[in-house]
């Protein structure tokens, strides 16, 4: 079996709010074989930055779009094309938005791998260590106090057990973020888990004494307040604060996750499929466990990063609770013509082959730009 095709994808919403909202739009990966399997990926970045990455051609043997380097090989191969593509990217990649790319890609290749043997990618990565994750609901903070209560209260009301809220506007003004946490708190009661994304916008010291401020409402984590290149903060919060801290998310390579755990000491680790792959991803859990910490994913895209955290999460001894976005964006909702199970506050692994969803193609001709 040999690639075809490699085509990036780019669906968007017809108007994008200028929010810290990744579910708006999203560049799908579709890898095409001569055996006539199709496998697809997704990619949380940039969507056009990451489609130039893969659509680029050949310019010398360090420095070439993906698609190039692709067309001809077998996608079963899934470490030795990863280290292929890792290596055909040297000269502007390493990082950032080629590795997420990369990880794209990757996601499609163990689908066609999944699909060509007849099993589903988790049993590729080991097996099931359990038959369904934990969810817990994702949702942007609204622009009010009310609102979010709102919001809070609907994610109990449909099953979930856990919630967060995260970015802007919160984080601007302390006593307005002690109300609001305080009144999630009351919406959701004490039984059920509050995890608290703070978007990047404090330093270590605010950190440390909003946390303290926040004790007596009972955080699940405290998620990114800082800078995710702040690894010496990251050391002083997780050293100070009674809440366990979590951050990930803008890490995409192997070496920014350990410098994320060793010297920035967090708690738990979020890897995003979509911008790590599953090659690297099985790595970076078993660095984390390595050091006795617990994995989560990240997830506020499409159904397809849903699958693909749930075959990751389930393979692994150390994962913790999923999550799962409940933005509003038909992008993000209706994408796959089956999605995963979502009931009672669990998803269920799909027992179909490779990833177990398939995109509608009437959302991605409505969508696709």
């Amino acid at each position: 079996m040999k690639i075809t095709d490699v085509e990036a994808i780019y669906l968007s919403l017809p108007a994008i709010q200028q929010r810290t909202d990744s579910s708006q739009d999203a560049l799908l990966v579709k890898v095409t074989t001569d055996a006539g399997i199709v496998g697809w990926g997704e990619v949380d970045g940039s969507p056009l930055v990451a489609k130039a990455v893969i659509d680029a051609p050949y310019s010398h043997t360090l420095a070439s779009g993906l698609r190039a380097v692709l067309i001809g090989e077998d996608p079963t191969q899934t470490t030795r094309l990863w280290n292929r593509m890792y290596q055909a990217t040297l000269y502007y990649g390493r990082g950032g938005a080629a590795i997420q790319a990369m990880a794209g890609v990757d996601l499609a290749l163990w689908d066609i791998k999944g699909k060509a043997l007849g099993k589903p990618i988790v049993e590729l990565l080991g097996g099931a260590l359990r038959e369904r994750m934990r969810v817990y609901s994702s949702n942007m903070f609204q622009f009010t106090i009310e609102a979010t209560v709102e919001r809070a209260k609907r994610a109990i009301d449909t099953g979930h057990t856990g919630v967060k809220f995260g970015w802007e506007p919160f984080g601007r003004d302390e006593a307005t973020d002690v109300r609001t946490v305080e009144a999630v708190r009351r919406a959701i009661g004490e039984q059920n888990d509050f995890m608290l994304d703070v978007g990047l916008v404090w330093d270590a010291k605010t950190t440390i004494r909003r946390a303290k401020l926040f004790e007596p409402y009972r955080l699940f984590w405290i998620e990114e307040p800082l800078h995710p290149d702040d690894y010496s903060g990251y050391a002083k919060v997780s050293a100070a604060c009674t809440q366990h801290i979590a951050a990930g998310e803008e890490e995409c390579a192997v070496v920014g996750f350990e410098r994320l755990i060793d010297e920035g000491g967090v708690d738990i680790v979020q890897v995003d499929l979509t911008r790590c792959g599953f090659t690297q991803a099985m790595r970076v859990a078993a660095y984390a466990a390595s050091r006795g910490r617990k994995v989560c994913n990240h997830n506020f895209t499409t159904d397809i990063n849903t699958a693909a955290s749930l075959h990751f999460l389930c393979a692994i001894e150390n994962a913790l609770v999923m999550e799962y976005c409940v933005e509003p964006s038909e992008i993000s909702r209706s994408l796959a013509k089956q999605p995963v199970t979502i009931r009672d506050g669990y998803a269920y692994l799909p027992s179909e082959p490779g990833l177990g969803v398939e995109p509608d193609e009437a959302i991605i001709e409505k969508y696709r730009q």
